[in-house]
């Protein structure tokens, strides 16, 4: 497993409601409907050196995703920004850290799924961890997973819900696999994404991703989009087989978690030469110029560390 336990987060303070308390005190009441259904929406931000990467794009994306679920209300994004303020710096957090923001429909007076039970909400959750990226930048490998991504007939995954059982069903493919990650097909049999990530692949000096038909539309893919653009690097967004990403040159993956890490097996094929390719050596250096000078600011400057 490549996560382990920080000691730095045994006594972390989250916010629950607005409410700073330690981890082991922090409480969401049985009736909140993320414990009902799964009835939430939520967002993985990387604060850098005071400052979080690409957090208007992540609000916008939890305010829409808020809005297909017909929440009756969200809070502003200044009330959520400053929520995040005040948990990082009951936290001391400057950098290098992983923040996961939850919000729930609310707090429902009986046990059931009609959102019509919710009288009380919604529960704005924020969980910040100091964690680094947590896949190994020497490059991962996946296998293919039988569970495949909805349709969007069926759930659109343009809503960033809490509903992540095929995700989780797709990982346990790979633990048992012996793989870090597993890769998923849509419903018609192309590469959609990973349990946790985006993918790319480099075929013939072009760089290749899945189109968002099945999945999520990833902050860090458009980033990672943009700045191949601008560095002259043509892309291609669209339909892509499994055997496709088996042949590619080179393939990594993105997401907040693990910025953007080389991939070097897949089904058991070694991609390239089983090291990072140059393109995507190329593109972790924009990647990481990018997060090193750009976001939000959130924690002033007098309280970085020299």
């Amino acid at each position: 497993m490549l996560q382990r336990f920080d000691e730095r987060n045994r006594d972390i303070i989250v916010s629950v409601g607005g409410r700073l308390t330690h981890r082991d005190r922090a409480a969401i009441s049985p009736f909140d409907s993320a414990v009902q259904g799964g009835d939430a929406v939520w967002e993985g931000l990387r604060l850098y050196r005071g400052r979080i990467f690409a957090l208007a794009e992540h609000l916008a994306r939890l305010r829409r995703s808020a809005k297909a679920l017909a929440f009756e209300s969200i809070p502003t994004d200044e009330e959520i920004t400053e929520q995040i303020r005040e948990t990082l710096l009951a936290n001391s957090m400057t950098d290098n850290v992983h923040i996961r923001l939850t919000l729930t429909r609310g707090v429902k007076f009986t046990s059931g799924m009609d959102p019509r039970l919710n009288t009380s909400g919604p529960t704005l959750i924020v969980l910040a961890e100091h964690k680094p990226p947590v896949y190994d930048q020497a490059g991962i490998a996946l296998i293919t997973a039988s569970v495949r991504r909805p349709p969007p007939d069926c759930l659109d995954p343009k809503i960033h819900h809490n509903n992540l059982l095929p995700s989780i069903l797709a990982k346990i493919e790979a633990n048992v696999a012996g793989a870090d990650d597993a890769i998923m097909l849509d419903h018609r049999g192309f590469v959609a994404e990973t349990n946790a990530t985006h993918l790319f692949c480099v075929r013939e000096g072009r760089l290749g991703t899945p189109s968002t038909a099945a999945c999520p539309e990833g902050i860090t893919r458009a980033t990672v989009l943009g700045l191949a653009v601008a560095d002259g690097i043509g892309c291609d967004v669209g339909d892509f087989s499994l055997a496709q990403f088996h042949a590619a040159q080179e393939v990594f993956v993105t997401g907040t978690m693990g910025g953007l890490t080389p991939v070097v097996m897949i089904d058991g094929r070694m991609i390239g030469d089983g090291s990072p390719g140059p393109l995507t050596r190329r593109l972790t250096e924009l990647f990481d110029a990018e997060t090193a000078s750009g976001g939000t600011v959130v924690i002033p400057a007098g309280r970085l560390p020299l």
